[in-house]
């Protein structure tokens, strides 16, 4: 039987939309494994579209029919070895660039077929950072969509990843869930009435299980990197300096394109999600 190893490191978004190009690998008959970081794999391994997974790049390369390395340079010496910039140069959503280097069909699940638990089925959950404080919409927002969705009789509920650790101490003594394991977060959330968050791995996590999802894009690109999922909403105000990622406005200035978004208006996209169920 055939077999490809996968090498994707990044974040876990990043991570995330590699996943379609194991599904529809794993579909073709392919063994596949995968290299990158182990937290995020292992819901691979939960769904078992992948035989192993590792941190490192394994010894024994000769033993696969192909190798794709998401990377922008090829530091491994095998003749078998298909490079992919991870980062697309042309304006078309990232997956489908994957799909198009790789030439592999569209056929993937826009819902990742994880089981999930149902502890959370009444609570909309806020994820008020993102693996980078430069696409974050100020803190003020989340807080107010927290109180106003209490007001409106749901249940919101903060959660906090490696990445807003500085956030714990403010928002501590509000419902608030820190994530420690992934796979465990991911089953939690998969049974969430709705999430809304930044442009984070989070966002990612909850739009490709199926969670009605509301993302707020500033910075950077929701045509190269929206979430992937069946029931998700962009945010997003598209300036003329828009996007402007990596490189973006100066730490001392409060980001207009994130700045702008209303608590009113995230309610409306909200309801509407929900309306459509």
């Amino acid at each position: 039987m055939k077999r490809v190893l996968i090498y994707r490191r990044g974040g876990l978004g990043d991570t995330l939309l590699t996943f379609p190009v194991v599904e529809i690998l794993k579909k073709k008959g392919y063994l596949v494994d995968y290299v990158g970081n182990t937290d995020y794999l292992k819901l691979l391994k939960a769904v078992n579209w992948v035989e192993n997974i590792y941190f490192e790049v394994p010894n024994n390369l000769e033993s696969y029919n192909a190798i794709f390395l998401f990377s922008k340079r090829n530091f491994i010496s095998f003749p078998n070895v298909r490079l992919i910039n991870p980062f697309p140069s042309k304006g078309i959503h990232v997956l489908q660039y994957y799909l198009s280097e790789l030439n592999l069909k569209n056929s993937y699940s826009r819902t990742f077929p994880l089981k999930g638990y149902q502890k959370w089925n009444s609570k909309v959950i806020l994820h008020p950072g993102s693996g980078s404080p430069k696409k974050n919409a100020p803190l003020e927002l989340f807080l107010s969509l927290y109180y106003r969705l209490k007001n409106l009789g749901f249940e919101p509920l903060f959660v906090l990843g490696e990445a807003e650790n500085n956030l714990w101490e403010v928002l501590k003594s509000f419902n608030t869930y820190k994530v420690e394991d992934i796979l465990e977060f991911a089953k939690l959330l998969k049974g969430g009435l709705a999430f809304i968050g930044n442009d984070s791995g989070f966002t990612h996590l909850a739009s490709y299980l199926g969670v009605p999802t509301i993302a707020i894009f500033g910075p950077t690109d929701p045509t190269l990197w929206k979430p992937i999922g069946p029931k998700t909403v962009v945010i997003y105000k598209n300036f003329q300096c828009s996007p402007c990622f990596p490189k973006v406005c100066s730490a001392a200035v409060e980001k207009e394109c994130l700045k702008v978004i209303k608590t009113e208006e995230i309610l409306t996209a909200f309801e509407k999600l929900l309306n459509q169920l």
